[in-house]
Order: C-alpha cells, then sequence, then structure tokens
C-alpha cells in the first residue's frame, strides 16, 4: 500500500483521451472504472486485491487519471455523471451479496441494517426483485427514507433495541432470507436471531464496535447459516447490475445526500464521518 494514496474509490467521468491500441470505446464516452481494476470475473485473488482504487494503488479524487480498458463499464445511459458516481462500491457490493451463490427472488424477505450506501442500494435491488425489505435505522427521519425507496417494514433500533425479535414477529417466527449486514460485532447476534435456517447473512462492514459474548459459532452451525464476506465485486457484477438498473429505473435511483465542489472534499469526508447522510455522498471534480 501507498504510504501518501490518493482518495477516492468511487468514479464516474467522460474519456478524454484513448491509447493507440484501445477497441470499443471512443472519446467522450461515459465511463465508470471498478473498484479494483483486474476483477473482470469470477473470484478475488491476492493479485486482484493489489489494485483496489484508493487503498493499495491512487484513488479518483483527481481530476484526471489513466484506467485499463478492462476495468471501464458503461454509465446507464439516464443517470447523470453524479448519480453514477454511486456505483463503483456501494451499488456493486449491494448486487454482489443479493445476487451471489443464493441470488435473491421474489418474495424473499431482506433485513437491511441502516440506510448508508450500500444499504441504500440493497434495499432498492431487493425492492427490484419483488422482495420484501425489512430497514433499520436509529433515526425516524432515515426510515421514512427507507420507505419512500420501498421498505416495507421500519425498525427504530433505539426505540427497539431487541429489533431481531421484531424481525421474527413480521416474518411469522421463520426469519429472513438476506441479512445485509454492515455493523460486524456489536450487530452480528442480533442477524443471526434475524435469519431463517439455511440463510444468507451478509458480512460487509463493522461500523458498531460494541461485542457480543455470545458463542456465535454454535448459533451458526445450528441455524445452518451462510455467512459471507463481500469485497466489492467484478466488472462482470457491474455489468449485470447495470442491466438490472437500465430495466427498473423507477426502483433504482441513486440516493445522494449531499454533493461537494473538489475544494470541499474534506468538508465531505467530515460529513461522511458524522453519518447525518442517507445513501452517497458525492464530490463533483470540475
Amino acid at each position: 500500500m501507498l504510504d501518501q494514496v490518493v482518495l477516492g474509490s468511487d468514479m464516474s467521468g467522460e474519456i478524454v483521451a484513448l491509447g493507440e491500441d484501445v477497441k470499443g470505446w471512443k472519446v467522450g464516452d461515459r465511463v465508470c472504472s471498478n473498484f479494483a481494476l483486474d476483477h473482470i470475473d469470477g473470484d478475488v485473488t491476492p493479485e486482484i486485491q493489489t489494485t483496489c482504487l484508493g487503498y493499495q494503488i491512487h484513488g479518483v479524487l483527481t481530476q484526471y487519471r489513466t484506467f485499463p480498458v478492462h476495468s471501464l463499464v458503461k454509465v446507464p445511459e439516464h443517470y447523470s455523471y453524479e448519480e453514477a458516481s454511486t456505483l463503483p462500491c456501494a451499488a456493486v457490493t449491494a448486487y454482489n451479496a443479493l445476487h451471489g451463490p443464493v441470488p435473491i427472488k421474489a418474495g424473499d424477505y431482506v433485513l437491511v441494517l441502516g440506510t448508508g450506501g450500500v444499504s441504500t442500494w440493497a434495499l432498492q435491488f431487493a425492492v427490484a426483485s419483488g422482495a420484501t425489505v425489512i430497514a433499520t435505522s436509529s433515526s425516524d427521519e432515515k426510515l421514512k427514507t427507507a420507505a419512500n425507496l420501498g421498505a416495507q417494514h421500519l425498525i427504530n433500533y433505539k426505540k427497539t433495541p431487541n429489533w431481531d425479535e421484531e424481525v421474527l414477529k413480521i416474518t411469522k417466527g421463520v426469519g429472513v432470507d438476506h441479512v445485509i449486514e454492515v455493523g460486524g460485532p456489536g450487530t452480528l447476534p442480533r442477524s443471526i436471531s434475524s435469519v431463517r435456517m439455511a440463510g444468507c447473512i451478509h458480512i460487509i462492514g463493522f461500523v458498531s464496535q460494541d461485542k457480543d459474548d455470545t458463542d456465535l459459532v454454535g448459533r451458526m452451525i445450528m441455524k445452518a447459516v451462510l455467512l459471507r464476506g463481500i469485497l466489492i465485486g467484478s466488472v462482470a457484477q457491474f455489468q449485470d447490475m447495470n442491466r438490472l438498473i437500465t430495466a427498473n429505473p423507477e426502483k433504482t435511483k441513486p440516493v445522494i445526500s449531499k454533493t461537494f465542489s473538489f475544494d470541499q472534499a474534506i468538508d465531505a469526508l467530515r460529513y461522511l464521518d458524522s453519518a447525518a447522510h442517507v445513501g452517497k455522498v458525492v464530490i463533483k471534480v470540475a
């Protein structure tokens, strides 16, 4: 990893120049880059991990940047650059979670924790797939946004600390098919309680650091839970996701909490850190 890396993993932009041997693209094309430049398809490898933007290599918080052709994906035609910039990390992660080894299907129950970037995208993809969404948040105002996005059941976990019990009531004791787990140590025990037998918990984040001494291993075995870590996704998944977005434009509109200018980048990071946002925070470079 670089000592002083350029930040930023998500981008959309316009091609302004092409290498001599580049085919399939032209100047003026609107594109996003995949988060891991070399993750074209299939499983992640240690070599692919070294191509993660804004982490092992310089990111996208810059006016110009070169990309390998194989990392680029066309922007959905009905999206602005700001909207498209929300796709590479949060949206692809959510899509990977719900369309992985056990793909979501109509009639499934999906539990979405919080209203950050991944969670709001997972909510929308679940609704677009015909699933029933249960959303949690500490804010009634944020839950209103979740309802507007299509969540059928809302739980304020500050008012209902035993939110897993509420999830089981909603699902008549069965549990949900998929959990979008962004809390980590502080929420995983209740996510296990909330999921059905042989259901899927998609581990995406660790924003809740409260620790629970409950025996998680035994509980996961007894429920035959599929616990899957999600490391963003591939170019192929990005392309598949864009087809879903294009087919469901009304149900897959990016949620942008606030847009900052390039010279307000530090303010944007502070705003993100405050957790006041719903969905994504955008920095407009141009």
